[in-house]
């Protein structure tokens, strides 16, 4: 009977909690995983005794996820992870993003440089040392130069006579930090990418959408010195030998199967008040997307009508491209999950439970309404800094290419005299300049800043606005004129023989150019006049939510709680699971490669497939990655995923690859602010489709054979 209740309690509590959250590999629910299907214990999925699958989770150049797929350190990772990559090695002459590119022996394969490739080697809770001396009356001032004092040490402990490197992270606001050990990789290979017909199949119409047929995949290589250590490239370097790589399952998964999804989830909010749910989804989120669409009506435009536009905007276009589409959905999400109401319910039921507790009552009383006071008078200086943001990072890229020839001009102000430095920062600059030109279109840029300028400076609030010291700024075609008509930064030949010059004498004209200028003012005015007040407001809001989430723990007992994502390793965990997401609606958990023939029938670009694909699909080739007469192309899971977990590996009950995590449905974007089980679904290619590819449309066999398949 004792068996039966436990059994019973897991079901019941593995059916509400499994598919929320992204939980720490050191603190897993691993009975609640068992219950769902899996077969592996806590020190298979994360150990620093023996290898495990830790071992096998990359962390791909800061912003993605990948695995190792070899004992000679292949490494499989998202199409538009690798994105930026493949289109550095990209030309007219040499089209890889659309002709795809496979390295057919390891001569082949193509350097990156300043890609890394970090593994996680030991993650430590290492709150009690770095809260040491630290009480609830520490002065704030106080607490942080404690806990910075100590997070010092402790990565100085750890990582002293290594090879590793280490950062200190506060977890749920600062009531946790955990010490993470790591090992970075600086050699990292590119050696395999299907052409974007395949990797970005869909493109933007289906970025967020189900059904999905995207092969989001490409593929690298790391490698160490011959002694097997990190080290920067060189012709000597020999692959990576790694600690643990990843089965892949043939067998592929089905409907209703366990599983986990393994990787670096960026950033999450999942227990913010309702009046920071407000400003997201009222202000913040509709001011981006307006801007951002209008960026992309006119990149969009660009690249249609020019080979070599599209490969130079290629990235850019996906980067900005990407979360316009996400915070739509997001916004859409959220409103039609009530999730303003139900925060509002849920700080109501915290109110309520805080009252029937005399003692915490008197000293938290209120907490709530202070909080949400807290947020709504830091709105102003939120949005000036998201107007920033759109408008100097992801807006016209000429101020902020301006902008990196501050040090130079610095340099000159401090009344530098040592030429060899001034000749170094020349050097440097004149690299970023043949960088920064060979993805640039002037005119594109001009639009972009036509189309932007007068919402950035309409949007911007009042006591944040900058003061160009200028009477015509609001002049748009007058400021375009000047800005593009006159700047050294939007001549590539003027701008270079500048930076053949003497250093102080380039530094002097670049302090008088109008782009350089509106720059600087731009910058000067968020350091000087938003961030203080930014910054002061935030770490009151902070200081807020550290109590807030650690009172929620006492007085929630019996509710899940989870850290927010916070980029470093997580795990998820769910079932292959379809949806129904809206009225009229249901997802099946499955695509086929018969799906992609349908959508490219229909004449829409982003469904334009090689003639290749499409003779596979004729014929029926599909070897031994087919299945029952079809290929599997997609799955849909009901893992908590978000922005990082893209390349993550989707592993099955026994450990094995079976996929690949690129997305989340639509409805699911939400998950980041709030999380509904029924209907938030990641989206991952199936990874005999990727096998496939590799295999049956590019030829490129030798790296299956690399491979450890599970038959």
């Amino acid at each position: 009977m004792k068996k039966l209740f436990l059994f019973l309690w897991l079901l019941i509590t593995t059916s509400l909690y499994a598919h929320e959250g992204m939980w720490l590999p050191t603190l897993l629910n691993i009975d609640a995983m068992q219950a769902m299907g899996l077969k592996l214990s806590a020190e298979d999925i994360y150990s620093v005794n023996h290898s495990s699958l830790k071992d096998a989770i990359v962390h791909f150049g800061g912003g993605c996820t990948a695995e190792i797929i070899s004992a000679d350190g292949l490494l499989l990772t998202n199409h538009h992870c690798g994105y930026s990559r493949i289109q550095a090695h990209s030309s007219v002459e040499h089209d890889y993003l659309k002709d795809g590119f496979w390295a057919m022996s390891r001569s082949e394969e193509l350097s990156n440089p300043g890609l890394t490739a970090t593994f996680i080697i030991q993650i430590v809770d290492v709150t009690g040392r770095v809260l040491d001396s630290v009480d609830e009356n520490t002065p704030e001032e106080v607490r942080n130069g404690i806990i910075k004092a100590n997070s010092l040490a402790l990565v100085d402990e750890y990582t002293k006579g290594t090879v590793y490197n280490a950062d200190v992270v506060a977890f749920d606001y600062g009531n946790a930090y955990y010490l993470i050990l790591k090992e970075t990789y600086k050699d990292v290979r590119l050696v395999g990418a299907p052409p974007s017909a395949i990797g970005k199949f869909g493109g933007d119409t289906d970025n967020w959408v189900w059904p999905r047929h995207t092969g989001d995949f490409s593929i690298f290589r790391i490698y160490t010195s011959p002694d097997g250590k990190p080290a920067e490239y060189s012709p000597e370097n020999i692959p990576l030998k790694p600690r643990h790589h990843l089965p892949v399952n043939l067998k592929g998964i089905h409907e209703g199967d366990f599983t986990m999804v393994y990787g670096f989830p960026g950033r999450t909010y999942e227990y913010i008040h309702h009046k920071a749910v407000e400003y997201i989804t009222k202000v913040s989120n509709p001011m981006r997307i307006g801007m951002r669409k209008k960026s992309l009506s006119i990149i969009d435009a660009a690249m249609e009508n020019d080979d070599a536009t599209r490969i130079k905007y290629a990235a850019k276009q996906s980067r900005i491209s990407n979360a316009y589409k996400k915070w739509i959905g997001q916004d859409l999400g959220l409103e039609a999950y009530d999730a303003v109401g139900k925060k509002k319910a849920f700080e109501k039921e915290f109110d309520n439970k805080l009252r029937a507790n005399p003692e915490l009552e008197n000293k938290y009383g209120g907490l709530t309404d202070e909080l949400g006071k807290a947020v709504e008078e830091g709105m102003d200086a939120n949005l000036a800094r998201d107007y920033l943001i759109e408008f100097y990072f992801y807006g016209p890229e000429i101020f902020r290419f301006a902008g990196g020839f501050s040090t130079l001009a610095q340099m000159y102000l401090d009344g530098e005299t040592d030429k060899a430095k001034m000749e170094e920062q020349m050097n440097k600059l004149s690299d970023k300049t043949a960088a920064f030109f060979k993805n640039y279109d002037v005119e594109v840029d001009r639009r972009i800043f036509e189309a932007l300028w007068p919402v950035y400076l309409n949007g911007v609030p009042a006591k944040y606005k900058v003061d160009f010291g200028r009477d015509d700024v609001k002049d748009t075609q007058k400021m375009a004129d000047l800005f593009y008509g006159k700047s050294v930064f939007a001549d590539r030949e003027k701008l270079s023989g500048l930076l053949k010059k003497d250093g102080r004498k380039a530094a002097k004209k670049i302090l008088k150019d109008p782009v350089y200028l509106a720059a600087d003012a731009i910058i000067n005015n968020y350091r000087d006049i938003v961030k203080p007040d930014y910054d002061l407001n935030n770490d009151r809001v902070n200081l807020l939510m550290r109590t807030y989430t650690r009172l929620q723990k006492e007085l929630f007992p019996g509710k899940v709680f989870w850290p927010d994502a916070n980029s470093t390793l997580r795990v998820t965990f769910g079932k292959a699971e379809g949806s129904k997401p809206r009225d009229g609606m249901a997802y099946t958990y499955r695509t086929t490669l018969t799906g992609i023939i349908q959508k490219s029938r229909t004449g829409n670009k982003d469904y334009v497939i090689p003639d290749r694909l499409y003779e596979l699909w004729q014929s029926k080739d599909y070897g031994r990655y087919g299945e029952d007469g079809i290929l599997p192309v997609c799955f849909l899971g009901s893992n908590h995923t978000t922005g990082g977990n893209s390349g993550s590996p989707a592993i099955d009950a026994n450990g094995y690859l079976v996929g690949l995590n690129f997305d989340r449905t639509w409805e699911s974007t939400m998950s980041d602010i709030m999380f509904d089980p029924a209907i938030c679904r990641n989206i991952m290619v199936d990874i005999r489709y990727v096998l496939f590819i590799i295999d049956k449309y590019a030829g490129a066999g030798h790296l299956i054979d690399e491979m450890t398949l599970i038959e």
